[in-house]
């Protein structure tokens, strides 16, 4: 039997940190497979960067989706990745998180009748109101193999219907990056780039809910200008919402310090060395619990909640995050200094080998 190639997927930063490991160990076994970007980030700093510092092999393709509305963007991804899959045939789809790409590609693929395995399956907010959490829900619904970073996952997708010999526990693929690139970290030159010196806190917000609402995202900038007056804030800004942030007054407060977006390296670094990180982000979520960083996430919910039951992260509303930053700059909160289960640099390689038992010809 010929085995045929495995194809990976990505399209935005978190995949990419994801991704890394995994193509990386199916290398090392000698597996054929192909990387698809499908562009759906575009920035190089959102994008490229994160080939150029973390080894992946350059595309082997590189589609160009760009961005878009949620229908708009889902659709040109289907029409893309389906002539893919039709030219390429592969034995399996390989895909990551809970982006558009993720749900295109396993909507492209299994119409055509091609399994898919899902890094990062079970997560959920449990808030369909989130596009990515109706992402996750769709794709783990259709895939074939279910890569799950956290126990509780197995829980979820048992819940929902999906077969147990499915899943698979094999830790968190981002965390073999992270530990891959830690010898790296090095905050002092983003830190003197700024002008900055001494204690900080780490900024980052992208979701819609948070900056598309001209009302919420006044109370988070009112909160994080008194934030501001106690410990110095550096808030890489995502495109996504800059706009709003700035007519609400985010680049007037002082004490608080807007930059660019950083690449992967320079990112990493300024969190490893912070008091404090407030951010909607998923994967900060997870690489500030493996930093040991106190996390504030200003979401009602998270998909992550090993992170908040391991002690590391907390949820707030923007009302909360001065108090919460103060409890930790009085030392009433710290994060704990162990890590959460098969968060131990390894979930690579226990991915490729489900991978290669998968699709073993008989």
């Amino acid at each position: 039997m010929v085995v045929r190639m495995k194809v990976h997927v990505v399209g935005a930063r978190p995949n990419f940190m994801k991704a890394a490991p995994v193509v990386d160990a199916l290398a090392q076994r000698g597996v054929d497979q192909m990387l698809i970007h499908t562009g759906q980030h575009y920035d190089h700093v959102l994008s490229q960067v994160f080939f150029d510092e973390l080894g992946l092999p350059e595309p082997d393709r590189y589609l160009g989706v760009g961005s878009g509305t949620q229908a708009s963007q889902t659709a040109r991804l289907l029409e893309a990745l389906e002539s893919q899959f039709v030219e390429l045939a592969p034995a399996l789809v390989v895909v990551y998180g809970d982006v558009n790409s993720t749900l295109a590609a396993t909507l492209a693929a299994v119409k055509l009748g091609i399994p898919v395995a899902h890094v990062e399956a079970g997560l959920r907010s449990f808030d369909r109101s989130m596009p990515e959490e109706v992402n996750r829900v769709v794709t783990d619904a259709l895939s074939s193999l279910h890569l799950v970073t956290s126990p509780e996952a197995l829980g979820l997708l048992a819940r929902e219907g999906i077969p147990v010999g499915s899943s698979h526990f094999v830790g968190n693929p981002m965390i073999d990056t992270l530990e891959r690139v830690r010898p790296m970290l090095d905050p002092a030159r983003v830190l003197e780039r700024l002008g900055l010196a001494g204690s900080y806190g780490v900024v980052t917000l992208h979701r819609p809910a948070n900056v598309d609402d001209p009302v919420r995202a006044t109370a988070i900038v009112e909160a994080l200008s008194t934030v501001a007056g106690e410990l110095p804030l550096v808030f890489p800004i995502h495109p996504r919402g800059r706009a709003v942030l700035e007519e609400c007054g985010i680049a007037d407060i002082a004490g608080l310090t807007l930059s660019e977006p950083l690449g992967y390296v320079d990112f990493t670094g300024l969190v490893r060395d912070a008091v404090v990180v407030v951010t909607d982000s998923g994967g900060i979520q997870e690489e500030s619990t493996m930093l040991g960083v106190p996390c504030l996430t200003v979401r009602p919910n998270t998909e992550r909640p090993i992170t908040v039951s391991h002690g590391t992260n907390r949820l707030v509303e923007p009302f909360e995050i001065a108090s919460a930053v103060s409890g930790i700059l009085d030392g009433t909160w710290s994060a704990p200094p162990d890590r959460p289960p098969l968060w131990d640099g390894r979930s690579g390689d226990r991915i490729a080998g489900v991978i290669v038992e998968f699709q073993r010809p008989d």
